[in-house]
Formats: structure tokens, C-alpha cells, sequence
């Protein structure tokens, strides 16, 4: 990981499309503008988190409910 220091104004450039601007800086928070081609997805990490835990969820309960019908299933078989 790459660690740098920056005040307000100053940028950072990622390859040639892509400029990272610090915009304000207070106590707790710093606010950074991003500009970069349409084509490139810019996403919050604890989003990209938070979506990840969610689809980890839903595919255990569908598993766990195709395991009780097929469970009931054989159970039916003679």
C-alpha cells in the first residue's frame, strides 16, 4: 500500500484517467473528489463489504432450503 500526505488542493493521479483531489479536511473526515472515465466503477469499500455479507447470507438460506425440499423429497420416495 502506497501511503501519502496530502492538504487541500493537492491531487493524486492514478495512470492517465484518473485524478484523486483533496477537497476539505476537518477533524475526523477528509473529502476527496474523483474524477475518472465513465467506464471505471468507483465504490465505498464498506459497501462493497456490506453487498459481499449480504449475498453470502441469501445464497446460505437458499442453499439450506433447496437441502429441506430435497430432504422432504426423499423422505416421500417409497
Amino acid at each position: 500500500m502506497l501511503v501519502l500526505t496530502r492538504k487541500v488542493d493537492d491531487a493524486i493521479r492514478i495512470g492517465n484517467d484518473i485524478v484523486i483531489t483533496i477537497i476539505s479536511i476537518d477533524k475526523k473526515n477528509v473529502r476527496i473528489g474523483i474524477d475518472a472515465p465513465e467506464d471505471v466503477m468507483i465504490l465505498r469499500e464498506e459497501l462493497v463489504r456490506a453487498v459481499a455479507e449480504e449475498n453470502i447470507k441469501a445464497s446460505g438460506k437458499a442453499e439450506l432450503g433447496i437441502l429441506n425440499s430435497l430432504k422432504e423429497k426423499l423422505k416421500k420416495k417409497p
